[in-house]
Parts: C-alpha cells; structure tokens; sequence
C-alpha cells in the first residue's frame, strides 16, 4: 500500500475534475472515489478574494432543491449493512475493533441516533438538499433526511470552543479550475469545503467510526446537461485516530424545481435490510 506522502503528490482538484469529466461522458461511478486517495496539494488554483462578498462572488449556483442519485454502493447506502462490513474504508485496527463491537440499541439509549448523520456522512444519506445564502457570506444546507443543518461560511471559522456538532465548523472558499486569470463571479469553478470540530460519528450506518479529530475536505461542481442540473460532492474525510489512509467517496444530486418533494424526518440508527427506494431515482415519487 502506498504511504501517504506519495499519495499526497497527486492534485485533489485533478480528481474532482475527472468526477465531472466521466459524468459528462456518461456515467460518474461514486465507487471510484471510495478507492482513490486525493491529496492536499492543489496546485494551479485561484481564490475569488475580490469579491465584495461570497454571495456576490459565487462562481456557481448551487441554491434550491437537490435530490440523491445512489447508482452506486447501494448496499451502503440503501440500507444499514451488517456489523463488521467495512469494506473499502481504511480502518485501522482501533477502527475495526470499534466497528465489530456495534451497538445500535446504545446508540439509542445514549440518544446517539444521529450518529451517522453527522458532516462525515451525511451526503452518502439517501435525502433531499435545500441549499440558500442565510447572509451574504454563509451559505446554508439543509437535509431532509435527519432534519440537519450545514453552514458554510466563507469569512472565517465560528468555531468558539465548547462541544462540538454533528455538522461541525465549516470554512467555505470558491476557487477557479484551470486556466489563469481572475475568478469570474457566475463563470464556473468549485466549492471548497473544510470542515473540524466533528461530534464523533459514524463513516456508516453499521458503526464504522470517525473521531472528533477527523477532518473532512469537500469539492461542490455544478454540471447541467440537457437543461437538467446536477450537483457532484467528492469528500475526503481525514482521521489519525481510526483511518489508515484518506476515505474518499463521491455523490451525486439532481436539482429539483421546487420544494413540493421536501419530507423532513428525524435521523433513523436502524435502516431496514431493504427500502421502498429503487436505483437513481429512487426519491421521485
């Protein structure tokens, strides 16, 4: 296995570029991402740091309403797997251990229930996005599945101490891909993303753990094909505590045209072995 100052020589924004790439050829496999190690070096990037504000500045739209697409680790994601099935992710023997001694009925009992709805998985969640500016340099994020809130805010981090949240302290900066010269407001680019302070939580629905020292890196792309918008996240979640190496993933939305589909509902420990769901578009009904 490669260590990770190799790995970290690859450019993170070189993959997410790939990720819009394949979707615009024709398919975007998010299991591709669980098994690729995206590095922090970004080279050949360009903040928009001219702006009067974030909102002003935005270099995509990324407002409204989105809706999972799950084309891939559908036994992951579609359901609660068994206890021990950590496949893909690189736990490290603490983490396994953890993992193999799983206790949904605690997790209740200790009012837990929110643990896999926590900023390090709550994008694999089969849900419903509303996303909009609370001011002019937050951007905010809202799941219908958990009923939980994201921040986003791109001045600086909020964090004041104390104990810290499922969604946890979320710094956000827009930057341009490629090509030289000035962000252009409204011209294309990503959303970065990175979040601290995490509430432990779990990386799934089994109890595969992620600790409050992890850290989760995040690149948002708009892609719209055939007048059809859709949202593409690449996440790495970081963890010296329970991860041998990055856990990386990718999800895909699709923007919807209003809010007439939005079903909050609280965070679930336990998801039956099988849902009503189908593949894709299993949210539009």
């Amino acid at each position: 296995m490669m260590g990770r100052g190799i790995l970290r020589k690859y450019n993170r924004r070189h993959f997410a570029g790939v990720a819009v790439l394949l979707f615009a050829m024709g398919g975007l496999g998010g299991n591709i991402f669980a098994q690729t190690v995206i590095p922090d070096e970004v080279p050949n990037r360009s903040r928009n740091v001219g702006a009067p504000t974030a909102k002003a500045g935005a270099l995509l739209d990324l407002t409204g309403y989105w809706v999972s697409l799950v084309d891939a680790d559908w036994r992951w994601r579609m359901m609660t797997p068994a206890k021990g099935d950590y496949a893909s992710i690189p736990l490290n023997a603490e983490g396994r251990q953890i993992a193999n001694n799983w206790d949904p009925a605690k997790d209740e009992r200790e009012g837990n229930q929110c643990r896999a709805y926590g900023a390090g998985n709550i994008m694999r969640i089969p849900e419903r996005l509303h996303v909009y500016w609370s001011n002019d340099n937050t951007l905010r994020m809202d799941t219908d599945a958990g009923m939980q809130t994201r921040v986003f805010h791109f001045d600086v981090s909020q964090w004041q101490g104390g104990v810290p949240r499922w969604q946890g302290d979320s710094v956000a900066t827009w930057e341009k891909i490629g090509s030289t010269g000035a962000p252009v407001p409204g011209r294309g680019g990503t959303l970065h993303v990175v979040t601290t302070h995490m509430r432990p939580g779990y990386l799934r629905k089994n109890g595969v753990p992620y600790s409050a020292n992890a850290v989760l890196t995040e690149y948002y792309n708009r892609f719209d094909r055939n007048g059809v918008s859709y949202l593409i996240v690449t996440s790495i979640v970081d963890d010296p505590t329970y991860l041998n190496l990055p856990f990386n993933t990718s999800e895909e939305f699709k923007r919807e045209p209003d809010a007439s589909k939005w079903n909050p509902a609280p965070c679930r420990p336990l998801w039956p072995r099988m849902t009503e769901a189908a593949r894709g578009d299993r949210l539009e009904k």
